[in-house]
C-alpha cells in the first residue's frame, strides 16, 4: 500500500533510474542522513549507475554532495567507487571516500554540523540544485513524515531547485509525531531568540514542508538504515566510564550542578557506549539528554529510567537496538524528540540549556590541544562533526580516548597534537584508562603536570615529563607554554618512520 497519500505527488512516483536523470554533472545535492540513518537508499545507485557509465564514454560526471553527517556504503560509498564526487561536506565516515578524499581527489569540507545549515543559507556554498531526501510518508495535504533523521533536511527541501523524495516502507509508520522541527529560523540581522528553554520542549512542527512544484520525482523504498553493531565495552573503555562518573559525582557534591545531573551530549563509537553503561549503573536517575545520535546506551538508559527523556537530531543504533525502537515504539513516543541539526547543536541553546558534553577524541597534548579528526597530522578520519559546537559552549565538557593506540605502541597524550580541533581554551576535562585530568582554571603548565600524571600511560610518562623539563629549561622566558617545537613535531615522525601510521 502507497505512503504516497497526496494526489499531486502521486503522479511523480516512478523509478529510481528515471529519478537519477534529474541529477546532472556539476549539480550541489544535498542528501538525507546522518551517521547512518535516515539516509536515501536507492538514488545513490541509481546515479553511481550514470556516473559509471558517463565515465565508460569519456565523460565526466561529478557531483558536490552535503548531507547532515555521515550516511552509508549504500549512498557515499557507492557514489565514491564511482568516483563522482568533487566535493563533500559536512562530514563522513564512509573509508572509500576517505580514501579519495586523503588522496586529493575529492575536496572535503570538514564544518561544524551547527554551521551546515546556517552556512548553506548565507551563500556560502553556493546553489542547492537537487535535495534527495527520505522520508516516511507523504500526507494528503503534502506534508512530509521525517524519518529516522532529520539533519539538514529542512534547509535542503528550502533550498533546492529540485527536489526527489524516497518514501522507505521499512521506516515504521509511527515515527509520525516523533519530530520537532523548527520553521522559524531569519538570517541576520533578522534573528531572534529560540524560544527553547527545556530539552524536551516543542518549538516546531512534527512534520517537514516541501514545495509540490519543485519535485520532480517520487521514489517508494524498502531498505534499512545502515545499523552499525557496537562491541562490548573493553577494560580501557570501562576504566574511562568509571572515571567519569566518578567526576560527576564530586561535581553533584561540590554543587556544582543537582543530582539529576545537567542534560548530556554523547559522541557515538564503543567508548559512548561505555560511559552510557557506566551512568546507568550508577546512582544517577531521572537524566535527559539533549545531544545528536541516540545509540543502543541511550535506549538502555531510557529502557531502564535511568534517562526520562532524550531530544536528538538522528538514531545511530545496531540491529538490535533497531528491533527493540520497533517493538517499543508507542512507549518511546513522546521521550524521544528529534529536531533538524541547525537545533540539536545550537550553540545558543547548548549555552542556555547548560549541556554536559562527552566527546571523543585522537590525541591530547600537554596543554589541553585535542585532534579529534587527523592521523599524523595530515590523513582525515572522519571529522570534527558536531563536537565542537557542544564543547566550546557546554556547561562541562569531556574528552575521551584509550591513552595509547596500535597496541601500545602510540601515546594518545604527546607534546603537541598534529592538528588541532579543540583548543586549550574550549576543553574542560581529559579522559583516558589511566585517569582524569580536570584543566579549569589551570595555566598551561599546570595543565600539562596534571595531563601527564593522570592520562598519560605509565610507557610514556617520563618521556612527556621529559620533555616538558627541558622545554621549560630551554628559554627562560618563554615559560608560558613552553615547546621545544622541532622536538614535538619529531614526536610523530617517529611513528610514521615505525610504520605505525
Amino acid at each position: 500500500m502507497t505512503r504516497v497519500l497526496s494526489p499531486q505527488l502521486q503522479q511523480r512516483i516512478t523509478t529510481p533510474e528515471r529519478a537519477a536523470t534529474f541529477v546532472r554533472h556539476g549539480d550541489n545535492v544535498g542528501m538525507s542522513g546522518f551517521t547512518g540513518a535516515g539516509y536515501p537508499k536507492a538514488l545513490p545507485a541509481a546515479l553511481a549507475s550514470r556516473m559509471q557509465a558517463a565515465h565508460g564514454r569519456g565523460e565526466d560526471f561529478r557531483i558536490g554532495l552535503w548531507t547532515g553527517a555521515s550516511t552509508a556504503p549504500d549512498a557515499d560509498g557507492v557514489l565514491a567507487e564511482a568516483h563522482g564526487i568533487s566535493t563533500r561536506l559536512p562530514y563522513n565516515s564512509d573509508p572509500t571516500l576517505r580514501a579519495l578524499i586523503n588522496s586529493g581527489e575529492v575536496d572535503y569540507v570538514d564544518a561544524h554540523l551547527s554551521h551546515s545549515a546556517q552556512h548553506m543559507w548565507f551563500g556560502f556554498y553556493g546553489n542547492l540544485d537537487v535535495a534527495v531526501v527520505e522520508v516516511t510518508a507523504i500526507l494528503a495535504d503534502g506534508l512530509l513524515v521525517p524519518s529516522s533523521s532529520v539533519g539538514n533536511n529542512k534547509t535542503w527541501l528550502d533550498q533546492a531547485d529540485r527536489i526527489i523524495l524516497e518514501v522507505n516502507h521499512w521506516q515504521p509508520r509511527e515515527l509520525e509525531g516523533f519530530h520537532d522541527v523548527y520553521y522559524g529560523t531569519a538570517l541576520p540581522p533578522h534573528r531572534r531568540p529560540l524560544a527553547l528553554t527545556e530539552p524536551m520542549q516543542r518549538i516546531g512542527e512534527p512534520y517537514l514542508r516541501v514545495d509540490p512544484s519543485k519535485v520532480v520525482a517520487v521514489v517508494e523504498t524498502d531498505a534499512p538504515d545502515r545499523n552499525s553493531p557496537f562491541s562490548e565495552p573493553d577494560d580501557a573503555s570501562r576504566a574511562i566510564a568509571e572515571h567519569l562518573v566518578d567526576f560527576l559525582r564530586h561535581e553533584v557534591a561540590a554543587g556544582r550542578m543537582p543530582a539529576e545531573l545537567l542534560p548530556l551530549q554523547s559522541g557515538v563509537g564503543n567508548v559512548a557506549n561505555a560511559v552510557l553503561a557506566g551512568l546507568d549503573a550508577s546512582d544517577f536517575t531521572d537524566l535527559v539528554a539533549y545531544t545528536e545520535v541516540l545509540q543502543d546506551g541511550m535506549l538502555d538508559l531510557l529502557d531502564s529510567g535511568t534517562l526520562r527523556a532524550a531530544s536528538a537530531t538522528s538514531f545511530g543504533l545496531s540491529d538490535a537496538g533497531v528491533r527493540r525502537f520497533m517493538d517499543g515504539i508507542d512507549a518511546y513516543k513522546g521521550r524521544i524528540l528529534l529536531r533538524s541539526e541547525e537545533i540539536s547543536n545550537h550553540p545558543e541553546l547548548v549555552r542556555r540549556l547548560g549541556i554536559i558534553a562527552m566527546n571523543g577524541m585522537i590525541e591530547a597534548d600537554l596543554y589541553g590541544n585535542v585532534n579529534s579528526t587527523h592521523v599524523m597530522g595530515s590523513a582525515i578520519m572522519n571529522g570534527i562533526g558536531g563536537s565542537g559546537d557542544f564543547a566550546r559552549n557546554a556547561f562541562l565538557n569531556f574528552f575521551l580516548s584509550p591513552s595509547t593506540a596500535k597496541h601500545g605502541a602510540i601515546s594518545a597524550i604527546v607534546p603537541m597534537v598534529s592538528h588541532v580541533d579543540h583548543t586549550e581554551h574550549d576543553v574542560h576535562v581529559v579522559v583516558t584508562d589511566q585517569g582524569l585530568a580536570d584543566l579549569r582554571g589551570l595555566a598551561p603548565r599546570k595543565r600539562a603536570r596534571r595531563i601527564i600524571e593522570h592520562c598519560a600511560h605509565p610507557d610514556f610518562r617520563d618521556g612527556l615529563t621529559d620533555y616538558l623539563e627541558r622545554a621549560e629549561a630551554s628559554r627562560p622566558t618563554a615559560r608560558h607554554t613552553p615547546h621545544l617545537l622541532g622536538e614535538a613535531l619529531s614526536w610523530h615522525q617517529r611513528f610514521l618512520d615505525t610504520g605505525h601510521m
